[in-house]
C-alpha cells in the first residue's frame, strides 16, 4: 500500500513525499481511513510505530476540507493532548512539517516555560492545539484558551497520562469540551483502566490494535547482566568504553539515581546528561538535542522523561534499574529496534531486582538470556533489599514510625523512518 492509496490531498501527499516517504506503516494503514470517515477510535500501538502520523495527518486533511480561507477569526477545531512536553513538541512538529501546504496553524503549550508566548499564539488564531493537560487547565482558568468549538479531541498516549495521575485533570477538560465531537484515544497498551476511560468517553469507536499488547519488538536483541548494585556503575561504563557504544539511552529509577550516574560517568570520561522533571524545560531540549546530533555518548532518563522520545536508529538502551511497573520495560526497550533497523536493550539486574525480572519475563511471555560480565561476578550470597523510590522514601521519613518500611509496587519515537 502507498500514501496514495489513501485519500490523502495534494498538499498532504507533497509534504510526505518531501520527507521521503511512501509507504504507510500499519497503524498508519488502519487509523487514517478510520479518522477521515469521523467515528470515534480506539487504537493501540506499541512505541515506534508511527501513530503519531497516523491521526495528525487525517485531521489535517479534515480540516483542510472544511476550513474555509477568508478574513473571519479561525476557531479552535482540535485538541489534542499528551502526557509529556517533549511527546507534545514532537506532535507538533509533525503537525508542523505535514501540514506545512494546507495554511492551517497550529501551536503547542506546556509547562516548564513561559506562558506568554503561548498566550500570544492562541490569541493570534489557532487550527490546532497540542497542550499537556496541566499547562491547558492553566491558560482555561485564565480565559486565555476556549474550547467551545473543538471538533476533534486526541488523547495520545492515554495509557501514561493515567499513569502520571492527569485522570482527574482530563475529566476537566472533558466538561468544557463539545457534547458532539470525533474523540481518538491513543494508548501503548488496552489495559482494565483504559478500557473504563474508553467506555466513559468514546461512542461506538472503531478498534485498531496493530501488535499484540504487552510484546517486544523481535527487532531488539534482549540481554540480561547480572551485577551487585554497587557495580553497576563501573559496569555500565565498561560495557560503554569496552564495546565502543557511540549513543546509549539509560534508565534509572529515580531523578536522584540519574543525577548521581551522570556525574560518576563523567568522571570516566563518558559525556552524558540527565533528563527528568526536575530539570527546566530548556536544559531538556537541550540534552535531547545534543544526544541526537551525537555530542553526548549517554542520555540518562526516567519513565515519565523519556516517554516520547524520538531517535533516529537508537542503537542501545540499557535498563540500569529494572521499572517498577512491568509494562514500562516493553516502552523503554522500544526506544531501539525500529523502522526495521536491529537495537540492543541491556539490562543490569541486582538481587533487589529479581522479582522484578520476573514479572517482566511473565509479561512478555519469554525468558531473557543472561551473561554474567567477567570482574563483575555478582556475589552469590548477597541479600536482596527492599526498593523504594525517592519519593516515597522522603515521605516515609517524615513521618513517625514509618522508617524500614518498603514502598509498595505501583501496578503495572526516527526520521527516515515513517515512525511520527
Amino acid at each position: 500500500m502507498l500514501f496514495t492509496d489513501l485519500g490523502l490531498s495534494e498538499p498532504l501527499l507533497r509534504a510526505i513525499a518531501e520527507e521521503g516517504y511512501t509507504s504507510p506503516t500499519p497503524i498508519q494503514a488502519k487509523s487514517i481511513p478510520a479518522v477521515l470517515k469521523g467515528g470515534d477510535l480506539l487504537a493501540a500501538a506499541q512505541t515506534g510505530t508511527g501513530k503519531t502520523a497516523g491521526f495528525t495527518l487525517p485531521i489535517l486533511q479534515r480540516l483542510s476540507s472544511s476550513t474555509k480561507s477568508g478574513g473571519g477569526k479561525r476557531l479552535l477545531k482540535v485538541l489534542i493532548l499528551t502526557p509529556t512536553r517533549e511527546l507534545a513538541a514532537q506532535v507538533q512538529e509533525s503537525v508542523m512539517i505535514y501540514g506545512k501546504y494546507t495554511g492551517l496553524k497550529s501551536a503547542v503549550i506546556f509547562g516548564g516555560v513561559g506562558a506568554n508566548p503561548q498566550i500570544k499564539a492562541i490569541a493570534s488564531g489557532l487550527d490546532i492545539l497540542v497542550a499537556t493537560p496541566g499547562r491547558l487547565l492553566d491558560l482555561m482558568s485564565q480565559k486565555c484558551v476556549s474550547l467551545n468549538d473543538i471538533e476533534i479531541l486526541v488523547l495520545d498516549e492515554a495509557d501514561r497520562m493515567l499513569d502520571m495521575g492527569f485522570l482527574r485533570d482530563i475529566k476537566k477538560i472533558l466538561a468544557v469540551l463539545p457534547k458532539k465531537r470525533q474523540n481518538l484515544l491513543f494508548s501503548a497498551t488496552f489495559s482494565d483502566e483504559i478500557k473504563s476511560l474508553a467506555d466513559g468517553l468514546l461512542n461506538s469507536p472503531e478498534l485498531i490494535e496493530v501488535a499484540r499488547s504487552n510484546s517486544a519488538n523481535e527487532a531488539i536483541a534482549q540481554l540480561i547482566h547480572p551485577v551487585d548494585r554497587n557495580k553497576k556503575q563501573p559496569l555500565l561504563a565498561h560495557l560503554i568504553k569496552t564495546n565502543d557504544w557511540k549513543q546509549v539511552l539509560v534508565f534509572t529509577r529515580t531523578k536522584h539515581g540519574a543525577n548521581k550516574l551522570v556525574t560518576q560517568l563523567e568522571k570516566d570520561g563518558i559525556t552524558c546528561m540527565a533528563i527528568h522533571g526536575n530539570k527546566s524545560q530548556t536544559a531538556r531540549t537541550k540534552a535531547l538535542a545534543d544526544f541526537k546530533a551525537g555530542k553526548l555518548t549517554a542520555l540518562i532518563a526516567t519513565d515519565i522523561a523519556a516517554r516520547g522520545i524520538d531517535i533516529d536508529q537508537l542503537p542501545h538502551v540499557v535498563n540500569y534499574d529494572l521499572p517498577n511497573i512491568s509494562e514500562d520495560y516493553v516502552h523503554r526497550i522500544g526506544r531501539t529496534g525500529r523502522a526495521g533497523s536491529n537495537g540492543v536493550a541491556v539490562s543490569l539486574v541486582c538481587v533487589d531486582e529479581h522479582q522484578m525480572l520476573r514479572d517482566i519475563e511473565k509479561l512478555i511471555k519469554q525468558k531473557l538470556p543472561q551473561e554474567v560480565i567477567a570482574g563483575f561476578e555478582p556475589d552469590p550470597n548477597a541479600v536482596a533489599q527492599p526498593i523504594q523510590l525517592r519519593s516515597q522514601q522522603h515521605q516515609q521519613s517524615r513521618k513517625p514510625g514509618s522508617a524500614g518500611k518498603p514502598a509498595a509496587k505501583r501496578s503495572s519515537p526516527p526520521k527516515r523512518s515513517f515512525n511520527r
